[in-house]
């Protein structure tokens, strides 16, 4: 379901959590998405990530908490292949990503704030599916989130 975050804004902006326009820009193939967020906070280390995207991501976003680092890759091409195999709607990163090209060839939604050629390392560090905070607002899970190329918004409940 293409929603526009505007229109969202128009009609229900007394309900939404809506993210500061920190930077983030669009790598995926599909540039409009939504769906249910899961989290991982993680720093330079992509373990959980890929953990969670071997799950059935049917209806969900994965919102990574990179912290903002510039150093390394939280997701690429194969992770991003795993995401559109297990049926994830998306993907915000606030961090970089990787092979750039090919991600912009998949049917996913991909947000993150810039790109980075080096991978990250696997400590098996980090947490999942607990309430993060980046672009000033909280990405609380089972909460739901709208983006597109105008912006990142959450809401606590579906929206039409």
């Amino acid at each position: 379901m293409n929603l526009k975050t505007t229109d969202l804004c128009d009609s229900h902006s007394d309900k939404l959590k809506i993210a500061e326009p920190i930077g983030f820009k669009d790598f995926g193939g599909v540039k409009n998405f939504n769906g249910k967020i899961h989290t991982i906070k993680c720093f330079e280390d992509n373990s959980l990530v890929r953990k969670a995207l071997e799950q059935n991501g049917e209806g969900k976003i994965l919102v990574i908490d990179g912290g903002g680092s510039m150093r390394c890759a939280l997701l690429g091409d194969m992770l991003g292949d795993l995401a559109v195999k297990n049926k994830w709607n998306g993907i915000v990163v606030y961090g970089c990503i990787r092979d750039s090209v090919a991600m912009a060839k998949l049917p996913l939604g991909v947000k993150a704030l810039n790109v980075h050629p080096l991978k990250s390392n696997k400590r098996n560090e980090g947490q999942e599916n607990i309430p993060v905070h980046f672009a000033g607002i909280d990405f609380t899970p089972g909460e739901f989130l709208y983006a597109d190329e105008d912006g990142i918004i959450v809401s606590k409940e579906t929206l039409q």
